[in-house]
């Protein structure tokens, strides 16, 4: 008894899943991590977004940090000063850009505040 080779069986789908599922499960990983801004009707505080800018710059200097944890900790295992001074000097500068960071956010907020405060002492004297 011979097969045809027009009578094929179904290929399985690879760990059980179907192109269309897996790109539904992605969907639906994605619409749970995306976080999804709540509005509210009435707001006696401004809502200070941060810029996606600063977010990038923040993950820049984490990940400058987190391959200089690497550098150093190769540069340990296999006994290289320079690696492991590398990896130091790259957690240096990965401190360096959060603090700066984290100091033009700061004059952001103290500049928007005083704003506020402007725009409060202004409808007062209204």
């Amino acid at each position: 008894m011979s097969i045809s080779p027009l009578a094929r069986p179904p290929r399985a789908q690879p760990y059980g899943f179907s192109l269309g599922g897996f790109a539904a499960l992605v969907a639906l990983i994605w619409s749970l991590l995306l976080p999804l801004p709540a509005v509210a009707a009435v707001s006696l505080h401004p809502v200070h977004l941060t810029p996606i800018a600063t977010m990038s710059n923040h993950l820049n200097a984490t990940a400058k940090d987190a391959e200089g944890k690497l550098e150093s900790a190769y540069g340990e295992l296999t006994g290289d000063t320079g690696h492991q001074i590398k990896g130091k000097a790259k957690q240096v500068q990965a401190s360096g850009m959060h603090a700066l960071e984290d100091v033009k956010q700061g004059a952001k907020e103290a500049a928007e505040n005083v704003s506020d405060a402007a725009g409060r002492l202004a409808d007062k004297a209204k």
